[in-house]
């Protein structure tokens, strides 16, 4: 039997977790399924990344651009004629399934990945959401919180949303401390210093002013230390800016995108994730699998995947003299900071392979197509 054909619609390809999801989906899954990506507008970091690992990408227009897109995404779905369409983040989950629908495609999927607070504060943009999972086959959420989102909010069944874990390439994301030097050589950082990194688009959600704020008070603390930004974004000069106000700017190196992400996490002593929204971010689960210990927002599949103390520490977002003393804590305590990642990197392995995941994910394919 030939495989069914799967077309994934994001709104970008840039860096970002739901991308991370569908390169896994993509390339992890079994032979049963093949798959094309489609992405709304541009190109993006993680369009190179499919195009090397043999999957067909398409970009359905060069800008932002709705009637664009409808006219694309039709042509798409009419030329490809798959038999799963799987759509991914607000805009495209909104724009492409009623067309997906529309064009009698067998096995329309919604896949959400994060309690993005605009749906929150939005009626409109809820509404829309909530409207265009009516045309869904079946929804996917990857975090508890996101599914208690779509039934309490958006009024979905229990029985149309599936809950499907993040996970990661264990066999890309491996723990091991003898690289330490070699990955801080490569990026430029100084070998003898602790290093607190954060990782991740600098935009308003993962909330980088807060990191740099909790960095100015370790400096006075840790007069070895130095602080790391890998990722790009809207608002990187602002981020600069602040740094210098705050007078770390010279222990404050911005990475940029770091195409190789195990070298951040080997390079770092701590990932400090001050974020004010996620879904299950896979940052996280990356981080936690290389052993570096996590101190993070105790927000949404955050909070599902480490246990306060065990394996890393939770703070409530915004609250900065907490995230100061629990980075310092692992800083200092070295045994303390073995221990968490021991626990971190169990639990990733026993729960959050990308194996299940794609098993997770082929299940529910099989079951609609059935």
């Amino acid at each position: 039997m030939p495989p069914r054909r799967v077309l994934h619609i994001i709104d970008s390809l840039h860096l970002g977790g739901a991308q991370e999801v569908v390169l896994n989906l993509a390339t992890c899954g079994s032979a049963r399924f093949q798959h094309e990506v489609a992405t709304l507008h541009g190109r993006g970091i993680y369009w190179d990344r499919l195009h090397h690992a043999g999957v067909k990408v398409h970009s359905l227009s060069p800008h932002k651009f709705l009637p664009f897109y409808l006219a694309a995404i039709l042509c798409r779905i009419l030329t490809d004629r798959p038999d799963i369409l799987h759509c991914h983040l607000i805009p495209s989950n909104i724009i492409a399934k009623p067309m997906g629908a529309l064009l009698r495609v067998p096995v329309v999927i919604n896949h959400d990945h994060t309690n993005d607070t605009r749906r929150e504060q939005s009626s409109l943009l809820r509404g829309l959401d909530r409207f265009s999972n009516r045309f869904a086959t079946h929804i996917i959420a990857v975090s508890t919180s996101c599914r208690e989102f779509l039934i309490r909010r958006e009024s979905i069944s229990p029985q149309d949303v599936t809950l499907v874990p993040n996970a990661i390439d264990l066999t890309r994301f491996s723990q091991g401390d003898s690289g330490k030097s070699d990955a801080r050589v490569h990026l430029g950082l100084p070998d003898s210093k602790q290093i607190v990194a954060g990782v991740g688009r600098l935009n308003a959600q993962k909330n980088f002013s807060l990191f740099l704020e909790v960095a100015a008070h370790l400096v006075s603390r840790f007069p070895d230390i130095h602080f790391i930004l890998a990722g790009d974004g809207p608002e990187e000069r602002r981020l600069r800016d602040k740094a210098s106000e705050l007078g770390i700017g010279h222990c404050v190196t911005f990475l940029g995108y770091v195409a190789d992400s195990r070298q951040v996490y080997q390079a770092a002593d701590v990932l400090l994730m001050p974020s004010r929204y996620e879904g299950l971010p896979m940052t996280l689960l990356e981080s936690m699998a290389m052993g570096l210990p996590v101190v993070a927002s105790k927000l949404d599949g955050i909070a599902e995947v480490i246990e306060d103390g065990r394996e890393g520490f939770l703070v409530p977002p915004d609250d900065v003299a907490l995230f100061v003393e629990r980075t310092a804590a692992l800083l200092r305590d070295h045994a303390l900071a073995k221990r968490i990642t021991t626990n971190a990197r169990a639990k990733i392995v026993a729960q959050f392979s990308v194996d299940r995941m794609t098993s997770a994910v082929e299940e529910i394919y099989n079951r609609f197509l059935r």
